[in-house]
């Protein structure tokens, strides 16, 4: 089921600037007319330490809100009072959240969510917004159908009980007392018992403030939504939000649709899935060699100096990765990046990154063009063997050195002068690599097709197509990507070539920049 994101409905504020816990008297609970009521709605913060809120799905979203109306019963709701008035819900943001979409018709994709995402909504969260509400209008009625169920002769009897049910029901408040420090630790206490926060989430909210962090976070939104980077000088902040964004458009454009009917997808996946923020973040910190135990050994960044420096290097590669940058060595999703079936595997994008930092290293980038369309030829047919390897050191990030050194040595055997074929047999005969079994050896169902055709089968009949016609680069045959097409002069210029058509040919930014001369 898809998630429906709710974030922008409560906003954040840094919770640490705040001040010492008001000691003033407090509402014991809160009701739909205290959150339609713009006294209280615009008093309510999420601290930034709170995690996203877009972990509910539609039906669950459908079942909160009648649950609401009916009168069942539903946990306490935590908050907290800064000095300043200010109310932070350090529990219960989910539900909050949800009686305040229903209340003003925004499941993410209406004037609230558009406002705090600078209109910068995917289709994918549209989509699943109106999902949302269909279900609950069906289900339910919208909150205007039932505010003013008893004013409408023709409403139904269901709307008008509904109706005064609303008028009377609502959620008991609990009330952490002390200061900042202590209703943060009350929030990490409460949300690693009942429902565990995400590795992943958890990762970014206790290390907030490092750079790598921020990173992650502003790359996900293109620069949009909650600003972590808020306290940086305002220079900065619009250097984090262009580096952002543009990152972002090299990830995730075009949108991923499935089932796959294109060539043209991007080298992200798709960005409303699960998988999508540790992808990012596992990014960041490759390509800016971050220890793993961050948490400890990594300072927070106080300007954005190092936030910047992050993106920066982060782009880097993404430019090297797929783009029209002149260092673009314009790797095609579909290649390196996907399944025969059309899934993102995120793996693969974790041993190309990494095999791209070693090449580099090595300045070996043009051993990889000299082999590169033997080089794709094998990613295509054993697509399945950085799998074996991963599972050998039990994860894709364990796996990343050995998964490297093994298309390395494809290269190093292609340049040699063997085939793909030739060099991946080579390679499982030494005894580092002997356990890798190939397709007539393994015992493999992952291949299991049900009778009608589903999304993965749509996507492995056109990808199987489109890979027999796909568009190549003229330099170093390698497959060709919209978003890193260049056109390159057969005779150089500088040697008196023109731009006309017939003295064109398509090729990658860095065949056509650097390799070729």
């Amino acid at each position: 089921m898809p998630k429906i994101n709710l974030d922008a409905l409560i906003p954040r504020e840094d919770f640490e600037i705040i001040g010492n816990n008001s000691t003033s008297a407090q509402i014991q609970s809160l009701s739909v007319n205290d959150l339609s009521n713009q006294f209280i709605y615009q008093i309510l913060r999420k601290p930034d330490f709170q995690r996203e809120t877009n972990e509910w799905d539609p039906k669950k979203i459908e079942e909160f809100i009648d649950s609401f109306i009916e009168g069942d019963l539903i946990p306490s709701i935590i908050l907290w009072r800064s000095a300043s008035g200010l109310i932070f819900v350090i529990d219960g943001a989910h539900r909050l959240s949800t009686l305040i979409s229903w209340i003003y018709d925004d499941y993410g994709d209406k004037e609230i969510s558009k406002k705090f995402y600078e209109n910068n909504i995917t289709e994918d969260q549209i989509s699943f917004a109106e999902k949302t509400r269909k279900l609950v209008n069906k289900n339910i009625g919208s909150f205007e159908q039932i505010k003013n169920a008893s004013k409408n002769n023709n409403s139904r009897p269901e709307h008008i009980r509904r109706a005064n049910n609303v008028g009377v029901n609502a959620i008991q408040v609990q009330w952490v007392v002390g200061d900042a420090k202590k209703a943060e630790n009350s929030f990490f206490k409460i949300n690693q018992k009942a429902s565990k926060i995400d590795p992943t989430e958890l990762k970014l909210l206790e290390s907030r403030k490092k750079p790598n962090c921020i990173s992650a976070r502003a790359i996900i939104r293109a620069g949009k939504g909650h600003k972590y980077w808020s306290s940086f000088s305002a220079e900065n902040q619009n250097t984090i939000q262009q580096l952002a964004d543009e990152i972002n458009k090299i990830f995730f454009t075009p949108q991923l649709k499935t089932p796959v009917k294109t060539m043209d997808i991007p080298i992200g996946g798709k960005i409303s899935s699960a998988q999508t923020l540790p992808l990012i973040l596992e990014f960041i910190n490759q390509v800016n060699y971050t220890p793993s135990n961050f948490k400890d050994n990594l300072d927070d960044d106080t300007d954005g100096a190092q936030t910047i420096n992050y993106l920066r290097n982060a782009r880097k590669i993404a430019w090297r990765i797929n783009s029209v940058h002149s260092s673009s060595l314009g790797l095609h999703p579909i290649i390196y990046f996907y399944s025969k079936e059309g899934k993102y595997k995120t793996g693969s994008f974790y041993a190309i990154t990494n095999f791209i930092l070693r090449i580099l290293k090595e300045n070996k980038l043009n051993n990889f063009i000299t082999a590169r369309k033997e080089f794709e030829k094998f990613l295509i047919e054993y697509d399945y063997i950085s799998t074996q390897i991963n599972r050998k050191q039990r994860s894709s990030l364990k796996g990343l050195p050995y998964v490297t050194e093994f298309y390395l040595e494809v290269i190093n055997q292609v340049n040699e002068g063997k085939s793909y074929k030739e060099a991946v047999k080579s390679l499982i005969s030494l005894n580092k690599f002997n356990y890798i079994k190939l397709d007539d050896e393994r015992d493999d169902d992952s291949h299991f097709y049900r009778r009608n055709f589903d999304n993965d089968s749509k996507s492995a009949v056109f990808i199987s197509e489109a890979l027999q016609t796909g568009v190549k680069c003229k330099i170093c045959k390698g497959f060709i990507h919209r978003n890193s097409m260049t056109i390159d002069h057969i005779e150089r210029k500088q040697d008196g070539g023109f731009g006309n058509p017939e003295n064109g040919q398509l090729a990658h930014p860095y065949c056509n920049s650097t390799f070729k001369n």
